[in-house]
Formats: structure tokens, C-alpha cells, sequence
């Protein structure tokens, strides 16, 4: 029920598109009856002589109409009218028909393009979190697939519910009046066929969702490999992703087999039904019409009205399984919807100077599982604050919590003496510029992509951007410079270039607190100190955290922070940690001493043995 809701609120702008297509498809259906109760009255009081028999407010219809024409003797040389009667009674019902079709399918498309827009904005107020834990593909998959699944239920088989109510309704109110008996035997294994329709929605909505979460497997593994297609051809790792695609896909064909396996019963068994009860009508009906109790015309009528009946309420099945489908599609939209987003205050404006203070400061991503220990530090406004430690030691997490893309568990962060978790996050955001360890670029010229981070951005500050991150110059030297399209996530760039066109984008928004997160790791050390020279002639200098493991570009820093474990082992200049025992020391002395070996190793023209020896050294180090 909580998902018909779902569905029901879905339609709310749309309804009343419904409310008329289903009275559309109401007319078309009574016009539908109407077809055979005139050929039931051609066949027994004109081309018979039986007299004229109506039941109900249709009598006064018909004997209008039938001694209009001159009853019996004025039609009998003039079966034609007979014929354009139905010819009338068909073209309407067809105005009817399209009028019912585009106005679902208006209603439909409407709905599908609301629930696409819903989804996709929803996805973009969620937590940085939930989309480091979601995989694409699937996500993907929902904002298509189970999007068109809902959108061709709403268009097709939501209003063949109502033609199917209309159905029975006209169905026995034109039936019983003409034969109880008949009827009936014509209803006799409808409730059977029906039932049997309910039983097969319960099994195939099962199967179905099995196929649908097989599906996003699939395109989940899909979308990887597209997007790490470089990767693969680099390691030569085709025919393991062929492998691997192919398990996901037999996968996927095994559980649509099952479910198609499912529908071929339905119809089978259905098919079999329907021809018991057409059987049924034409034995027992030619049996009584044959001895008197019923008109020739009253048998054509019935052997008609179970074949327009049967089809419908075989067709129930079929809106019975799509709604099953649609049930399981918007249960997992409604996954999406449901997820929490971050809350933002727009009209809070905040005015940062820079100033940070971390106060025993932990965090963790699971609970008992701490990332961060007690960490406290301080930094006045301009400063650079370095940050060394091994892999796994929380370096990339405490940044993160700046930006507030994560909230710390306990201890506190102060930014310019307010707490951090009062500031409203996307004011917070405008004020931290980050640059992250793995760089993203969207299919767009590299002045787009440079300038994205701000709506009002100029040419001239994106030049400026490009210039202090070491890019402009290459830039240029591209055939159609700041024009230049780059392909899917960047293929087309360096891993360095890639990086330098992010830390441009970041550098236009002119924030006062900076953070590289390990992203001056993909460019050389020429370039690595020309981008920090440039930073430090800036008019406003901004608080900057960087993440290195060269000490050439840690030792510029003011302040210098060692992680290991989670916990803030040593902090101080680089004179001072020199000085002392400890990680940061030993990493010195290492990259002091490979210095020597690589420039005595270069003098033997031996280059490649002393840069082996130093990243052996430097692994061993941290």
C-alpha cells in the first residue's frame, strides 16, 4: 500500500489527465457493447421477423431509431443503414480510443520527466557520503530503467484497469437482460481467470525485482569498465572484464529467462481458460438457440460479448505483472527519495577570515572504528598548514571535515571562533576550495570546466586561475586553447594537466581557506614549486592545508602536521621536527641521502636504479 501511495503522489499534478482518459475509454467501451446489440437486432427483426426486444433505457434507443427507418419493412431492402450504424458506432469509438491515448501518454511522459527531475535533484542534495558507498551504475539504472517501467505502466496499463471495470460493468448490464442462463455460462470461468491473474502478480513481482537488481549488477560492472577503460587496456585486462561482464550478464539472462518462463504459463494456461469459456458459449448457446430458448441474434451478441471480455480480463495479467514491475521500480526510486539530504540555508552569508582551530577533534566513518584521535591544532588566517603520514592515517579525513562533507564525532572545530557545525553548509562550502587526490573534469571546453565553480566567473579570472596553477601556457599551446573539449572524466589530458585544470577550478572561487588533498602528487617538482611561488604572491593569501609527501613542499609550510594511526604524533615547523625524533625526521633524512645516491647514480648514467632505490626508501619510511 505504501508504494501505491508513493505512485498516487507520483500523479498528483496529472490525475485529473486520468480521471479523463479512463471516462474516455468508458465511452469507447459502452460504445464497443453497443456493436453487437445492433447486430443482434439486424440478424432477429430485420433480416428475421422476430419483434423488436430491448431491455432497460436502451428500448426507447432502438424503437426510436427502428421505426424511424420504417421498422421491419422499411429495412429489410436496406441493410446498408445497418452497416453505416456501425461504421458511426466504430469511428467514434476510435475518436474515443486516441483521445484515451494521448491523453495517458501526455499525463505519463509528464509524470516520468517529474520523477527524473525529483530523483536527479535529490541526488544531488545528498551526502558526499552516500555517494563515496553508492555504486553509479545502479543509480544510473534507477533514474532510466525503473523510471520507464513506471512511466509505460501510467501509459498503457493503468487506464486498461478501468477499461477492464468497465468492461464487466456493461458487460452484465447488456448480458443479464437479454439471458441469466447465458450469462451465466459466459462468466462461468472469468472469476477462475482472474484469480489466477492475482496468483501470477504475486510470483512474477519477485521474479522481477530479481531481474531488475540483476540488471543494475550488470550495468553497474558496464559503467566501471567504460569508465576506467584506459586502466584496463594498461594492464591488458580485457579479456578478465569480458569475463567478468559476461557472469553478470548470464546472470541477468537467467533470472529474465525464469520470469519470461513465468509469462509463458500465464498466457498458456489463460489461452487454455478463454477457449473453455468461448467453447462453453458457442455448445450451450447453439444448443439453445437451436431449440428456442434463445434468438439466433442473442447467441451472436454473447459469442461476441465473451470474446471482447476475455481479452481484457486475460489482459489483467499482463497490468497485474506490469504493476508488479512498476511496484518494485518505485520502491527503488523511492530508495533514493527516502535517503536524508543535507540540510542548506541559502540566505546565510558568512564572512571567513581564515583562522581554524581544532580542539580534540575525532572522527570515525563506522561507530567503534575510529579514523581520527584527539587531534588539536590551531592556524591564524594566510598560514599553510602541511600535512605527512602514511597511508590509512586519516590525512584526506581531516581535511574532508572542513567542507563539511563529513561532521566529526566529538571535540570541536572553530572557524574564526564559530563552531563549525553551526555554519550552514553550503556557506561553509563557498569558503573552502578544495582540490581533491583524484581529480574529475566533466565533458566540457577547458574554460567551462575551469570556470563551473562559479556562475559569474569572467574570462580574465579564469585566465588568472590557469596562470597560477601552471596550466595557462599549455593551454594555449592546444589547437583551439580555452575552446579545447575535453573528453569523459578528462581522458584526453596527463594525469598532471588533469590535475592543474582542477586546482584552477578550484582557485577561481578565491576562497580564504584552501586545501590540496594530495593533488600536487601528478605534477613534477618545477611545476609543483612554481604553482606554490604563484600562490604566495596571491593579494589575499588564503589558509592552506596541503597534503604531500615531498618535504620540499612541506618544509615552506608554517606549521606541519604528522599523522599515524588516526592520531597527531608530531606538529611544528620544519626546523623544529628535524630536530626531534620521528616520522618525519627519518622521511628527511631518507630523502636526503637518496638525493646523493640519485646525483652520484646519475653521474654513472645509472637513473633508473637510484629512482627505484628512492621509492623503495620513501614506501619503507612512511
Amino acid at each position: 500500500m505504501k508504494k501505491l501511495y508513493y505512485l498516487w503522489q507520483f500523479m498528483k499534478s496529472n490525475r485529473a489527465l486520468y480521471i479523463i482518459a479512463i471516462a474516455a475509454i468508458g465511452v469507447a467501451t459502452f460504445l464497443s457493447f453497443l456493436w453487437p446489440m445492433v447486430l443482434r437486432v439486424t440478424v432477429d427483426s430485420i433480416i428475421g421477423d422476430k419483434a423488436l426486444e430491448a431491455q432497460g433505457w436502451l428500448k426507447p434507443v432502438f424503437s426510436g431509431a427502428y421505426n424511424f427507418f420504417g421498422g421491419h419493412s422499411g429495412l429489410v431492402g436496406k441493410l446498408w443503414i445497418c452497416s453505416i450504424v456501425l461504421i458511426l458506432i466504430t469511428l467514434t469509438r476510435g475518436v474515443f480510443l486516441y483521445f484515451k491515448g494521448k491523453w495517458s501518454a501526455v499525463a505519463s511522459e509528464s509524470i516520468a520527466q517529474h520523477i527524473r527531475d525529483k530523483v536527479y535533484d535529490h541526488l544531488q542534495l545528498l551526502p558526499y557520503d552516500y555517494h563515496v558507498k553508492s555504486k553509479t551504475g545502479d543509480l544510473i539504472q534507477r533514474c532510466t530503467s525503473d523510471v520507464e517501467t513506471v512511466r509505460r505502466f501510467l501509459s498503457i496499463q493503468f487506464v486498461e484497469l478501468g477499461r477492464a471495470l468497465f468492461m464487466v460493468g456493461f458487460a452484465l448490464s447488456f448480458m443479464l437482460p437479454m439471458s441469466a442462463p447465458m450469462t451465466m455460462v459466459s462468466m462461468a470461468l472469468i472469476p477462475f481467470i482472474f484469480g489466477f491473474a492475482v496468483i501470477f502478480f504475486i510470483k512474477v513481482k519477485n521474479a522481477f525485482q530479481l531481474s531488475d537488481e540483476s540488471e543494475g549488477r550488470m550495468s553497474t560492472v558496464l559503467q566501471e569498465n567504460l569508465t576506467g577503460v584506459r586502466v584496463v587496456r594498461a594492464f591488458a585486462r580485457q579479456a578478465h572484464e569480458i569475463d567478468k561482464f559476461d557472469e553478470k550478464n548470464s546472470e541477468y539472462r537467467d533470472l529474465t529467462y525464469r520470469l519470461i518462463r513465468l509469462l509463458a504459463w500465464y498466457w498458456s494456461i489463460s489461452d487454455f481458460l478463454s477457449l473453455i469459456q468461448i467453447a462453453a458459449v458457442l455448445i450451450l448457446g447453439t444448443f439453445w438457440a437451436a431449440n428456442g430458448v434463445i434468438s439466433l441474434g442473442t447467441l451472436l451478441a454473447f459469442s461476441t460479448f465473451v470474446g471482447m471480455m476475455l481479452w481484457p480480463i486475460r489482459q489483467m495479467g499482463r497490468v497485474l505483472t506490469d504493476m508488479g514491475k512498476t511496484m518494485v521500480s518505485v520502491g527503488r526510486i523511492h530508495e533514493i527519495l527516502d535517503e536524508p539530504t543535507e540540510e542548506f540555508n541559502d540566505d546565510e552569508e558568512i564572512s571567513v577570515k581564515g583562522k581554524i582551530e581544532f580542539k580534540d577533534v575525532s572522527f570515525e566513518y563506522e561507530a567503534g572504528k575510529p579514523v581520527l584521535k584527539n587531534i588539536s591544532f590551531s592556524a591564524e588566517p594566510g598560514q599553510t598548514i602541511a600535512i605527512l603520514g602514511p597511508t590509512g592515517s586519516g590525512k584526506s579525513s581531516l581535511v574532508h571535515l572542513l567542507p563539511r562533507l563529513y561532521d566529526y564525532t566529538s571535540g570541536s572545530i572553530k572557524i574564526d571562533g564559530i563552531e563549525l557545525k553551526d555554519i550552514d553548509k553550503h556557506s561553509i562550502r563557498k569558503n573552502v576550495g578544495i582540490v581533491l587526490q583524484e581529480p574529475f573534469l566533466f565533458s566540457r571546453t577547458l574554460k567551462e570546466n575551469i570556470g563551473m565553480s562559479r556562475l559569474d566567473c569572467e574570462d580574465d579570472e579564469v585566465f588568472d586561475a590557469a596562470q597560477i596553477a601552471s596550466v595557462h601556457d599549455v593551454i594555449l599551446d592546444f589547437q583551439k586553447g580555452y575552446e579545447t573539449a575535453v573528453g569523459e572524466r578528462g581522458v584526453t589530458l596527463s594525469g598532471g594537466q588533469k590535475q592543474r585544470v582542477a586546482m584552477a577550478r578550484t582557485l577561481v572561487m578565491n576562497t580564504p581557506i584552501l586545501i590540496f588533498d594530495d593533488s600536487l602528487s601528478a605534477v613534477d617538482t618545477e611545476t609543483d614549486a612554481a604553482i606554490r611561488t604563484q600562490l604566495n604572491k596571491r593579494e589575499q593569501k588564503a589558509t592552506t592545508f596541503i597534503i604531500s609527501h615531498r618535504l620540499t613542499t612541506l618544509s615552506e609550510a608554517n606549521i606541519i602536521l604528522v599523522l599515524e594511526h588516526g592520531e597527531l604524533v608530531q606538529i611544528g615547523s620544519h626546523e623544529e621536527l628535524v630536530s626531534q625524533e620521528g616520522l618525519y625526521k627519518r622521511v628527511w633524512m631518507i630523502q636526503n641521502s637518496l638525493e646523493e645516491e640519485l646525483e652520484t647514480e646519475l653521474e654513472n648514467n645509472n637513473v633508473k636504479i637510484g629512482i627505484d632505490k628512492k621509492k623503495i626508501s620513501l614506501e619503507t619510511a612512511l
